[in-house]
């Protein structure tokens, strides 16, 4: 039996509490659902000697639309997300289904109903990078003289290689990023704005910008109108599994059904998910066609380079990375998958 190792713990009721206890205790982690973070610390992979436990803190858990979180402003018409707010809770909201189709989609599929019941949004995002190499306990990691990402100096998915290539395995980001969302990011003694596509370095050790005594808070999403987007995700099995690789995407298409703006992400390709910009340039001004969405998964899935550091082989997951933009695309188009995911993606949405 695998088992904690001691820590302490400390339960802030705001922010700003949260934020002078990470300042002040060096090596000290955020934690909230700990449904990443606490498997980690009985493998050893992180040991923090004090958690910071975000579940009391109460301006989290909210969903509102255009309202002010931690001192940070949001647009009228934005949808302002708390970070501590569940999957289950993201899942049930009737505003996130009709009108961000993609994040709803990503974040029913996550897991198990237990495990989005304590999971959160803001926990989802800042997921640590996977690997086959470490995701391992602590003996079996030690019998291979450790990796890059822990304790060792060499990264065994690519010996060569100078960074650790562990894989990005988040759900909602790629979904936050095909809807063009932001995050609030909060210190000690200030707090910043950026894009969700800022948050993440392509570096599987370092693969956040967000610092270690920074609290993250909220998800703003601009509104939408027009726009469609799906999420789909691959993986063994239909359930509980993280992906392997996935697709977010979203277009804001005219009554005549041309595109008139798109954007294309991939997830567990890298250590940050991927955008794509030349796929979603291909889409626009032009009505979505057989030929078209062939044309657009091909641009699509030029970037991708799986490594051998998950499940399936890298070869294969490279080849379907097309397959999965072109049932992204034909449901953006308004084909009825419903079918196709069931039996692609094991889902039923």
């Amino acid at each position: 039996m695998m088992r904690l190792p001691c820590f302490r713990f400390h339960a802030p009721r705001t922010v700003r509490e949260a934020a002078e206890l990470l300042a002040s205790t060096p090596g000290a982690m955020l934690v909230a659902g700990g449904t990443d973070l606490l498997p980690n610390m009985k493998r050893r992979q992180q040991v923090p000697g004090t958690l910071v436990g975000l579940r009391r803190v109460a301006e989290l858990r909210t969903i509102t639309r255009g309202a002010t979180l931690s001192g940070s402003p949001a647009n009228d018409d934005e949808l302002t997300i708390g970070a501590g707010v569940t999957l289950t809770e993201l899942v049930r909201d009737g505003r996130i289904r009709q009108g961000y189709g993609a994040l709803w989609q990503a974040a029913a599929q996550i897991a198990t109903p237990h495990l989005r019941n304590m999971g959160t949004l803001g926990g989802n995002l800042c997921l640590d990078t996977r690997c086959n190499y470490y995701d391992q306990n602590y003996e079996w990691r030690k019998a291979i003289d450790f990796c890059m990402k822990k304790d060792g100096g060499t990264c065994w998915v690519a010996t060569s290689s100078p960074t650790c290539l562990a894989v990005s395995s988040t759900d909602t980001a790629p979904a936050l990023l095909a809807l063009g969302a932001r995050v609030t990011i909060v210190s000690a003694d200030a707090s910043r704005q950026l894009a969700v596509s800022d948050l993440y370095r392509n570096d599987g050790i370092h693969y956040l910008t967000k610092q270690p005594a920074e609290v993250l808070t909220a998800v703003h999403l601009p509104p939408l109108d027009g726009w469609r987007s799906t999420y789909w995700k691959l993986r063994r099995r239909g359930s509980f599994d993280f992906p392997v690789l996935s697709v977010a995407a979203a277009a804001k298409i005219r009554a005549d059904g041309t595109v008139e703006a798109a954007r294309i992400v991939l997830g567990a390709v890298a250590s940050r998910p991927i955008e794509v910009p030349a796929a979603a340039a291909a889409l626009a001004g032009r009505r979505i066609t057989d030929e078209l969405i062939a044309t657009a998964a091909t641009l699509a899935a030029r970037p991708a380079k799986p490594m051998d550091n998950t499940d399936f082989t890298l070869l294969w997951r490279k080849r379907v990375t097309r397959d999965f933009v072109t049932y992204a695309l034909r449901e953006l188009r308004g084909d009825d998958v419903r079918e196709l995911r069931h039996r692609v993606s094991r889902m039923l949405l």
